[in-house]
């Protein structure tokens, strides 16, 4: 059965998914406390907005 509630979550990035892309950019997994500093910054990175956007335009 699929979930329609609207707080569902659509999208998510994980530890291991931030820990991937550290070793291939720093050929090395991030500390707790880097992983820490990333999680509190990686929303502003993104363009949610945007990528939305996108994805609806893509439909038609």
């Amino acid at each position: 059965m699929i979930n329609n509630s609207d707080d569902r979550i659509v999208y998510s990035i994980n530890v291991a998914d931030i820990q991937e892309v550290a070793n291939e950019v720093l050929e090395r997994a991030l500390t707790k406390e880097e992983v820490i500093l990333v999680e509190d910054s990686i929303g502003d990175h993104i363009d949610w907005f945007q990528a939305i956007e996108d994805s609806i335009h893509r439909l038609s």
